[in-house]
């Protein structure tokens, strides 16, 4: 019913529009962001809010139908014209829950508009759960027999491959009508910092004569006059007049927002209201619960697995370090993991017992005296990191995340978090075996600044969307790095 209602009402709409667009032709002609229209100098920008719906009508009407023809088009290749009775009562059962669960997924939203690949996604998955219902049903209610499972599957599977086309071709019919942007999105000058925002439109408030003043109707009419039709617009203005901006767009009915540069400054990822005081949160955890679960057994599997296969390795380079100097086999250091708390990190030893330095001051380098033969050719090949496997068993690390430093280390002449302030943020996750900068060649020594920013901003960048897919390339990835001309 809710289905039917909102296809009902885009269907009012699109016949509404067309009329208003009649009567006014010359907005409807030309793409709507350029074409504003002038009263009393102001600038008004046409609404989009009616162009959408056509898109999402347009969409919704692209799916049935590539649906539908996926449907019948297998029915008569698989069995002939009999076939297509069975395919048509196929798709017209999977037609209403496809639609049902497209509409509440966001297949029809202006992320789908912006972005074809999102509507794509969503749309896809729409229709995998659709024809997984059907199926379950079919199965409930003991009817499966009566209609091709190989018929079935392979017309989702061509319906699928034509909804992938027809939104792609139905990009050029949304430009046409909403533009790139999709949105009316207007910016706001009001003497204060610049915004840079290449799909808004940009104003300024001196020049068009706005004023937040709220005692004053004929004020308030003008600003309400710009903002008719905007759907989201940013106001950039000096402390003081910001809240009077934020009373004005809380009754604009429009999605309003207020420049503020203490959220860069604290790097503020939202806000809210508690009791009578509004705060900021400014972190948050990169995981979720299940993310956490999911890297946690993901990590023990792989790490456990590794110990077992690679014992026969460890225990001859066990050997071998031993009987080179008779010191000790595995080499502590501490280090800085998670929650900028510290743990001792295993690896094989690798210098002479004397001339070890537990604090990394000074980084290994090229030739450097202190690195023993076998712990050179364990170097060379990144054998002494094995033993951070069982770091990882321990908790203490994961495969895959930030490389863990010395609280002593060094880029150029500065401590790392004395170059890059940021630095801090990167042990909001476990510290890694590897990682995304390791991958990328960004390890060895640190001898410029630049060599740790540019760690810094892999290990940031790994820390917005974690994955496990992405683990799981990172791991692969790491196997091509492991001799490299940085290890010494």
């Amino acid at each position: 019913m809710h289905t039917h209602c909102y296809v009902v009402s885009m269907l009012f709409l699109l016949v509404n529009d067309t009329g208003k667009y009649l009567v006014n032709a010359h907005v409807a002609v030309s793409p709507p962001i350029p074409t504003w229209q002038a009263s009393d100098k102001l600038l008004i920008a046409p609404s989009l809010e009616r162009r959408r719906l056509q898109c999402y009508l347009a969409q919704i009407v692209a799916d049935l139908a590539v649906l539908m023809t996926g449907f019948l088009i297998l029915g008569f290749l698989y069995l002939g014209p009999d076939g297509m009775t069975d395919a048509l009562i196929s798709g017209q059962v999977i037609a209403p829950l496809f639609l049902t669960i497209a509409l509440y997924n966001g297949a029809y939203s202006i992320d789908s508009l912006r972005d074809a690949g999102s509507g794509i996604v969503k749309a896809l998955l729409a229709l995998a759960l659709s024809a997984a219902a059907v199926v379950l049903i079919a199965f409930l209610t003991k009817s499966g027999a009566q209609f091709s499972r190989v018929a079935f599957t392979a017309g989702v599977g061509l319906s699928a491959l034509l909804m992938i086309w027809s939104r792609l071709q139905l990009r050029s019919f949304v430009r046409w009508r909403c533009g790139a942007a999709v949105m009316n999105e207007l910016v706001i000058d009001d003497d204060g910092p610049p915004v840079h925002l290449d799909s808004a439109i940009h104003i300024s408030a001196v020049d068009m004569n706005l004023d937040p003043d709220l005692k004053d109707p004929q004020a308030m009419d003008r600003v309400g006059l710009v903002l008719r039709n905007i759907d989201r617009v940013i106001v950039s203005c000096p402390l003081e007049r910001r809240a009077a901006w934020a009373m004005v767009l809380k009754g604009a009915n429009v999605e309003g927002e207020v420049l503020d540069e203490q959220v860069v400054q604290l790097g503020a990822q939202g806000a809210r209201v508690v009791g009578d005081q509004g705060v900021l949160m400014v972190s948050s955890g990169p995981l979720g619960l299940r993310d956490r679960a999911t890297k946690r057994l993901f990590d023990m599997g792989c790490a456990l697995g590794a110990l077992l296969v690679l014992l026969p390795v460890l225990a001859i380079v066990a050997i071998a370090i031993k009987l080179e100097d008779g010191g000790p086999v595995l080499f502590r250091q501490k280090r800085v993991g998670r929650g900028n708390r510290f743990f001792e990190m295993y690896k094989f030893r690798s210098m002479s017992v004397e001339m070890a330095d537990r604090d990394a001051t000074v980084l290994t380098s090229r030739n450097d005296q202190r690195v023993t033969k076998i712990g050179r050719l364990l170097r060379s090949s990144s054998i002494d990191e094995l033993p951070q496997l069982i770091n990882v068993l321990l908790g203490d690390m994961s495969l895959v995340g930030p490389r863990p430093h010395a609280t002593g280390a060094l880029a150029g002449d500065k401590l790392y978090w004395e170059v890059d302030h940021r630095y801090w943020h990167r042990h909001s996750l476990k510290p890694g075996l590897s990682g995304l900068a390791q991958i990328r060649g960004f390890r060895g020594a640190t001898d410029h600044e630049s060599d740790l920013v540019s760690r810094l901003q892999s290990d940031l960048e790994y820390l917005e969307g974690w994955t496990i897919l992405r683990d799981i390339q990172i791991i692969f990835l790491t196997l091509r790095v492991l001799i490299h001309d940085k290890a010494f």
